[in-house]
């Protein structure tokens, strides 16, 4: 497995792995009001923002774009594993790269994650420290606030 960082090359592979990820995955947590917010919070207009003004990556593995990720600061961000490579350790991968890379300058990391994703970051060290919801058109939109300390001092 190899992570480099995105260009503008990547956007397609980059929304390809968001979007199947968000339409295959989030159903099972989310009405599909939360579903449709999520694919437009994560558009191709907003992806391609943020390969141009944040540290976005790719993981690829055999040549296949398999994850993305990135981060702003100290804030991870669009954390997307295809979901047949779920459960194999690539989302782990991408998480220990980032975190190295956000500990060179920040004491923590911090994420909003969807429900989807809370267990994955909690088996992590990742706490929560706010539970957020957003009102939609039929229901709530549910995501946690979660912190992790990346050195001892913490």
């Amino acid at each position: 497995m190899k992570i480099r960082q995105a260009d503008e090359k990547d956007l397609n592979a980059i929304k390809n792995i968001t979007h199947r990820t968000i339409k295959e995955i989030y159903p099972k947590y989310y009405h599909q009001s939360a579903v449709e917010f999520f694919l437009l919070h994560h558009s191709e207009e907003n992806i391609l923002k943020s390969i141009l003004t944040e540290n976005v990556f790719i993981m690829e593995d055999d040549n296949a774009a398999v994850a993305t990720c990135g981060y702003k600061g100290n804030h991870v961000l669009r954390l997307f594993v295809m979901p047949e490579y779920q459960g194999k350790g690539y989302g782990s991968a991408f998480m220990e790269f980032v975190e190295k890379n956000i500990g060179k300058e920040y004491p923590c990391a911090v994420l909003d994650a969807s429900l989807a994703a809370c267990i994955m970051y909690e088996k992590r060290g990742y706490k929560t420290v706010c539970h957020c919801r957003e009102r939609l058109d039929d229901g709530f939109l549910v995501y946690e606030m979660m912190e992790k300390f990346l050195n001892s001092e913490g």
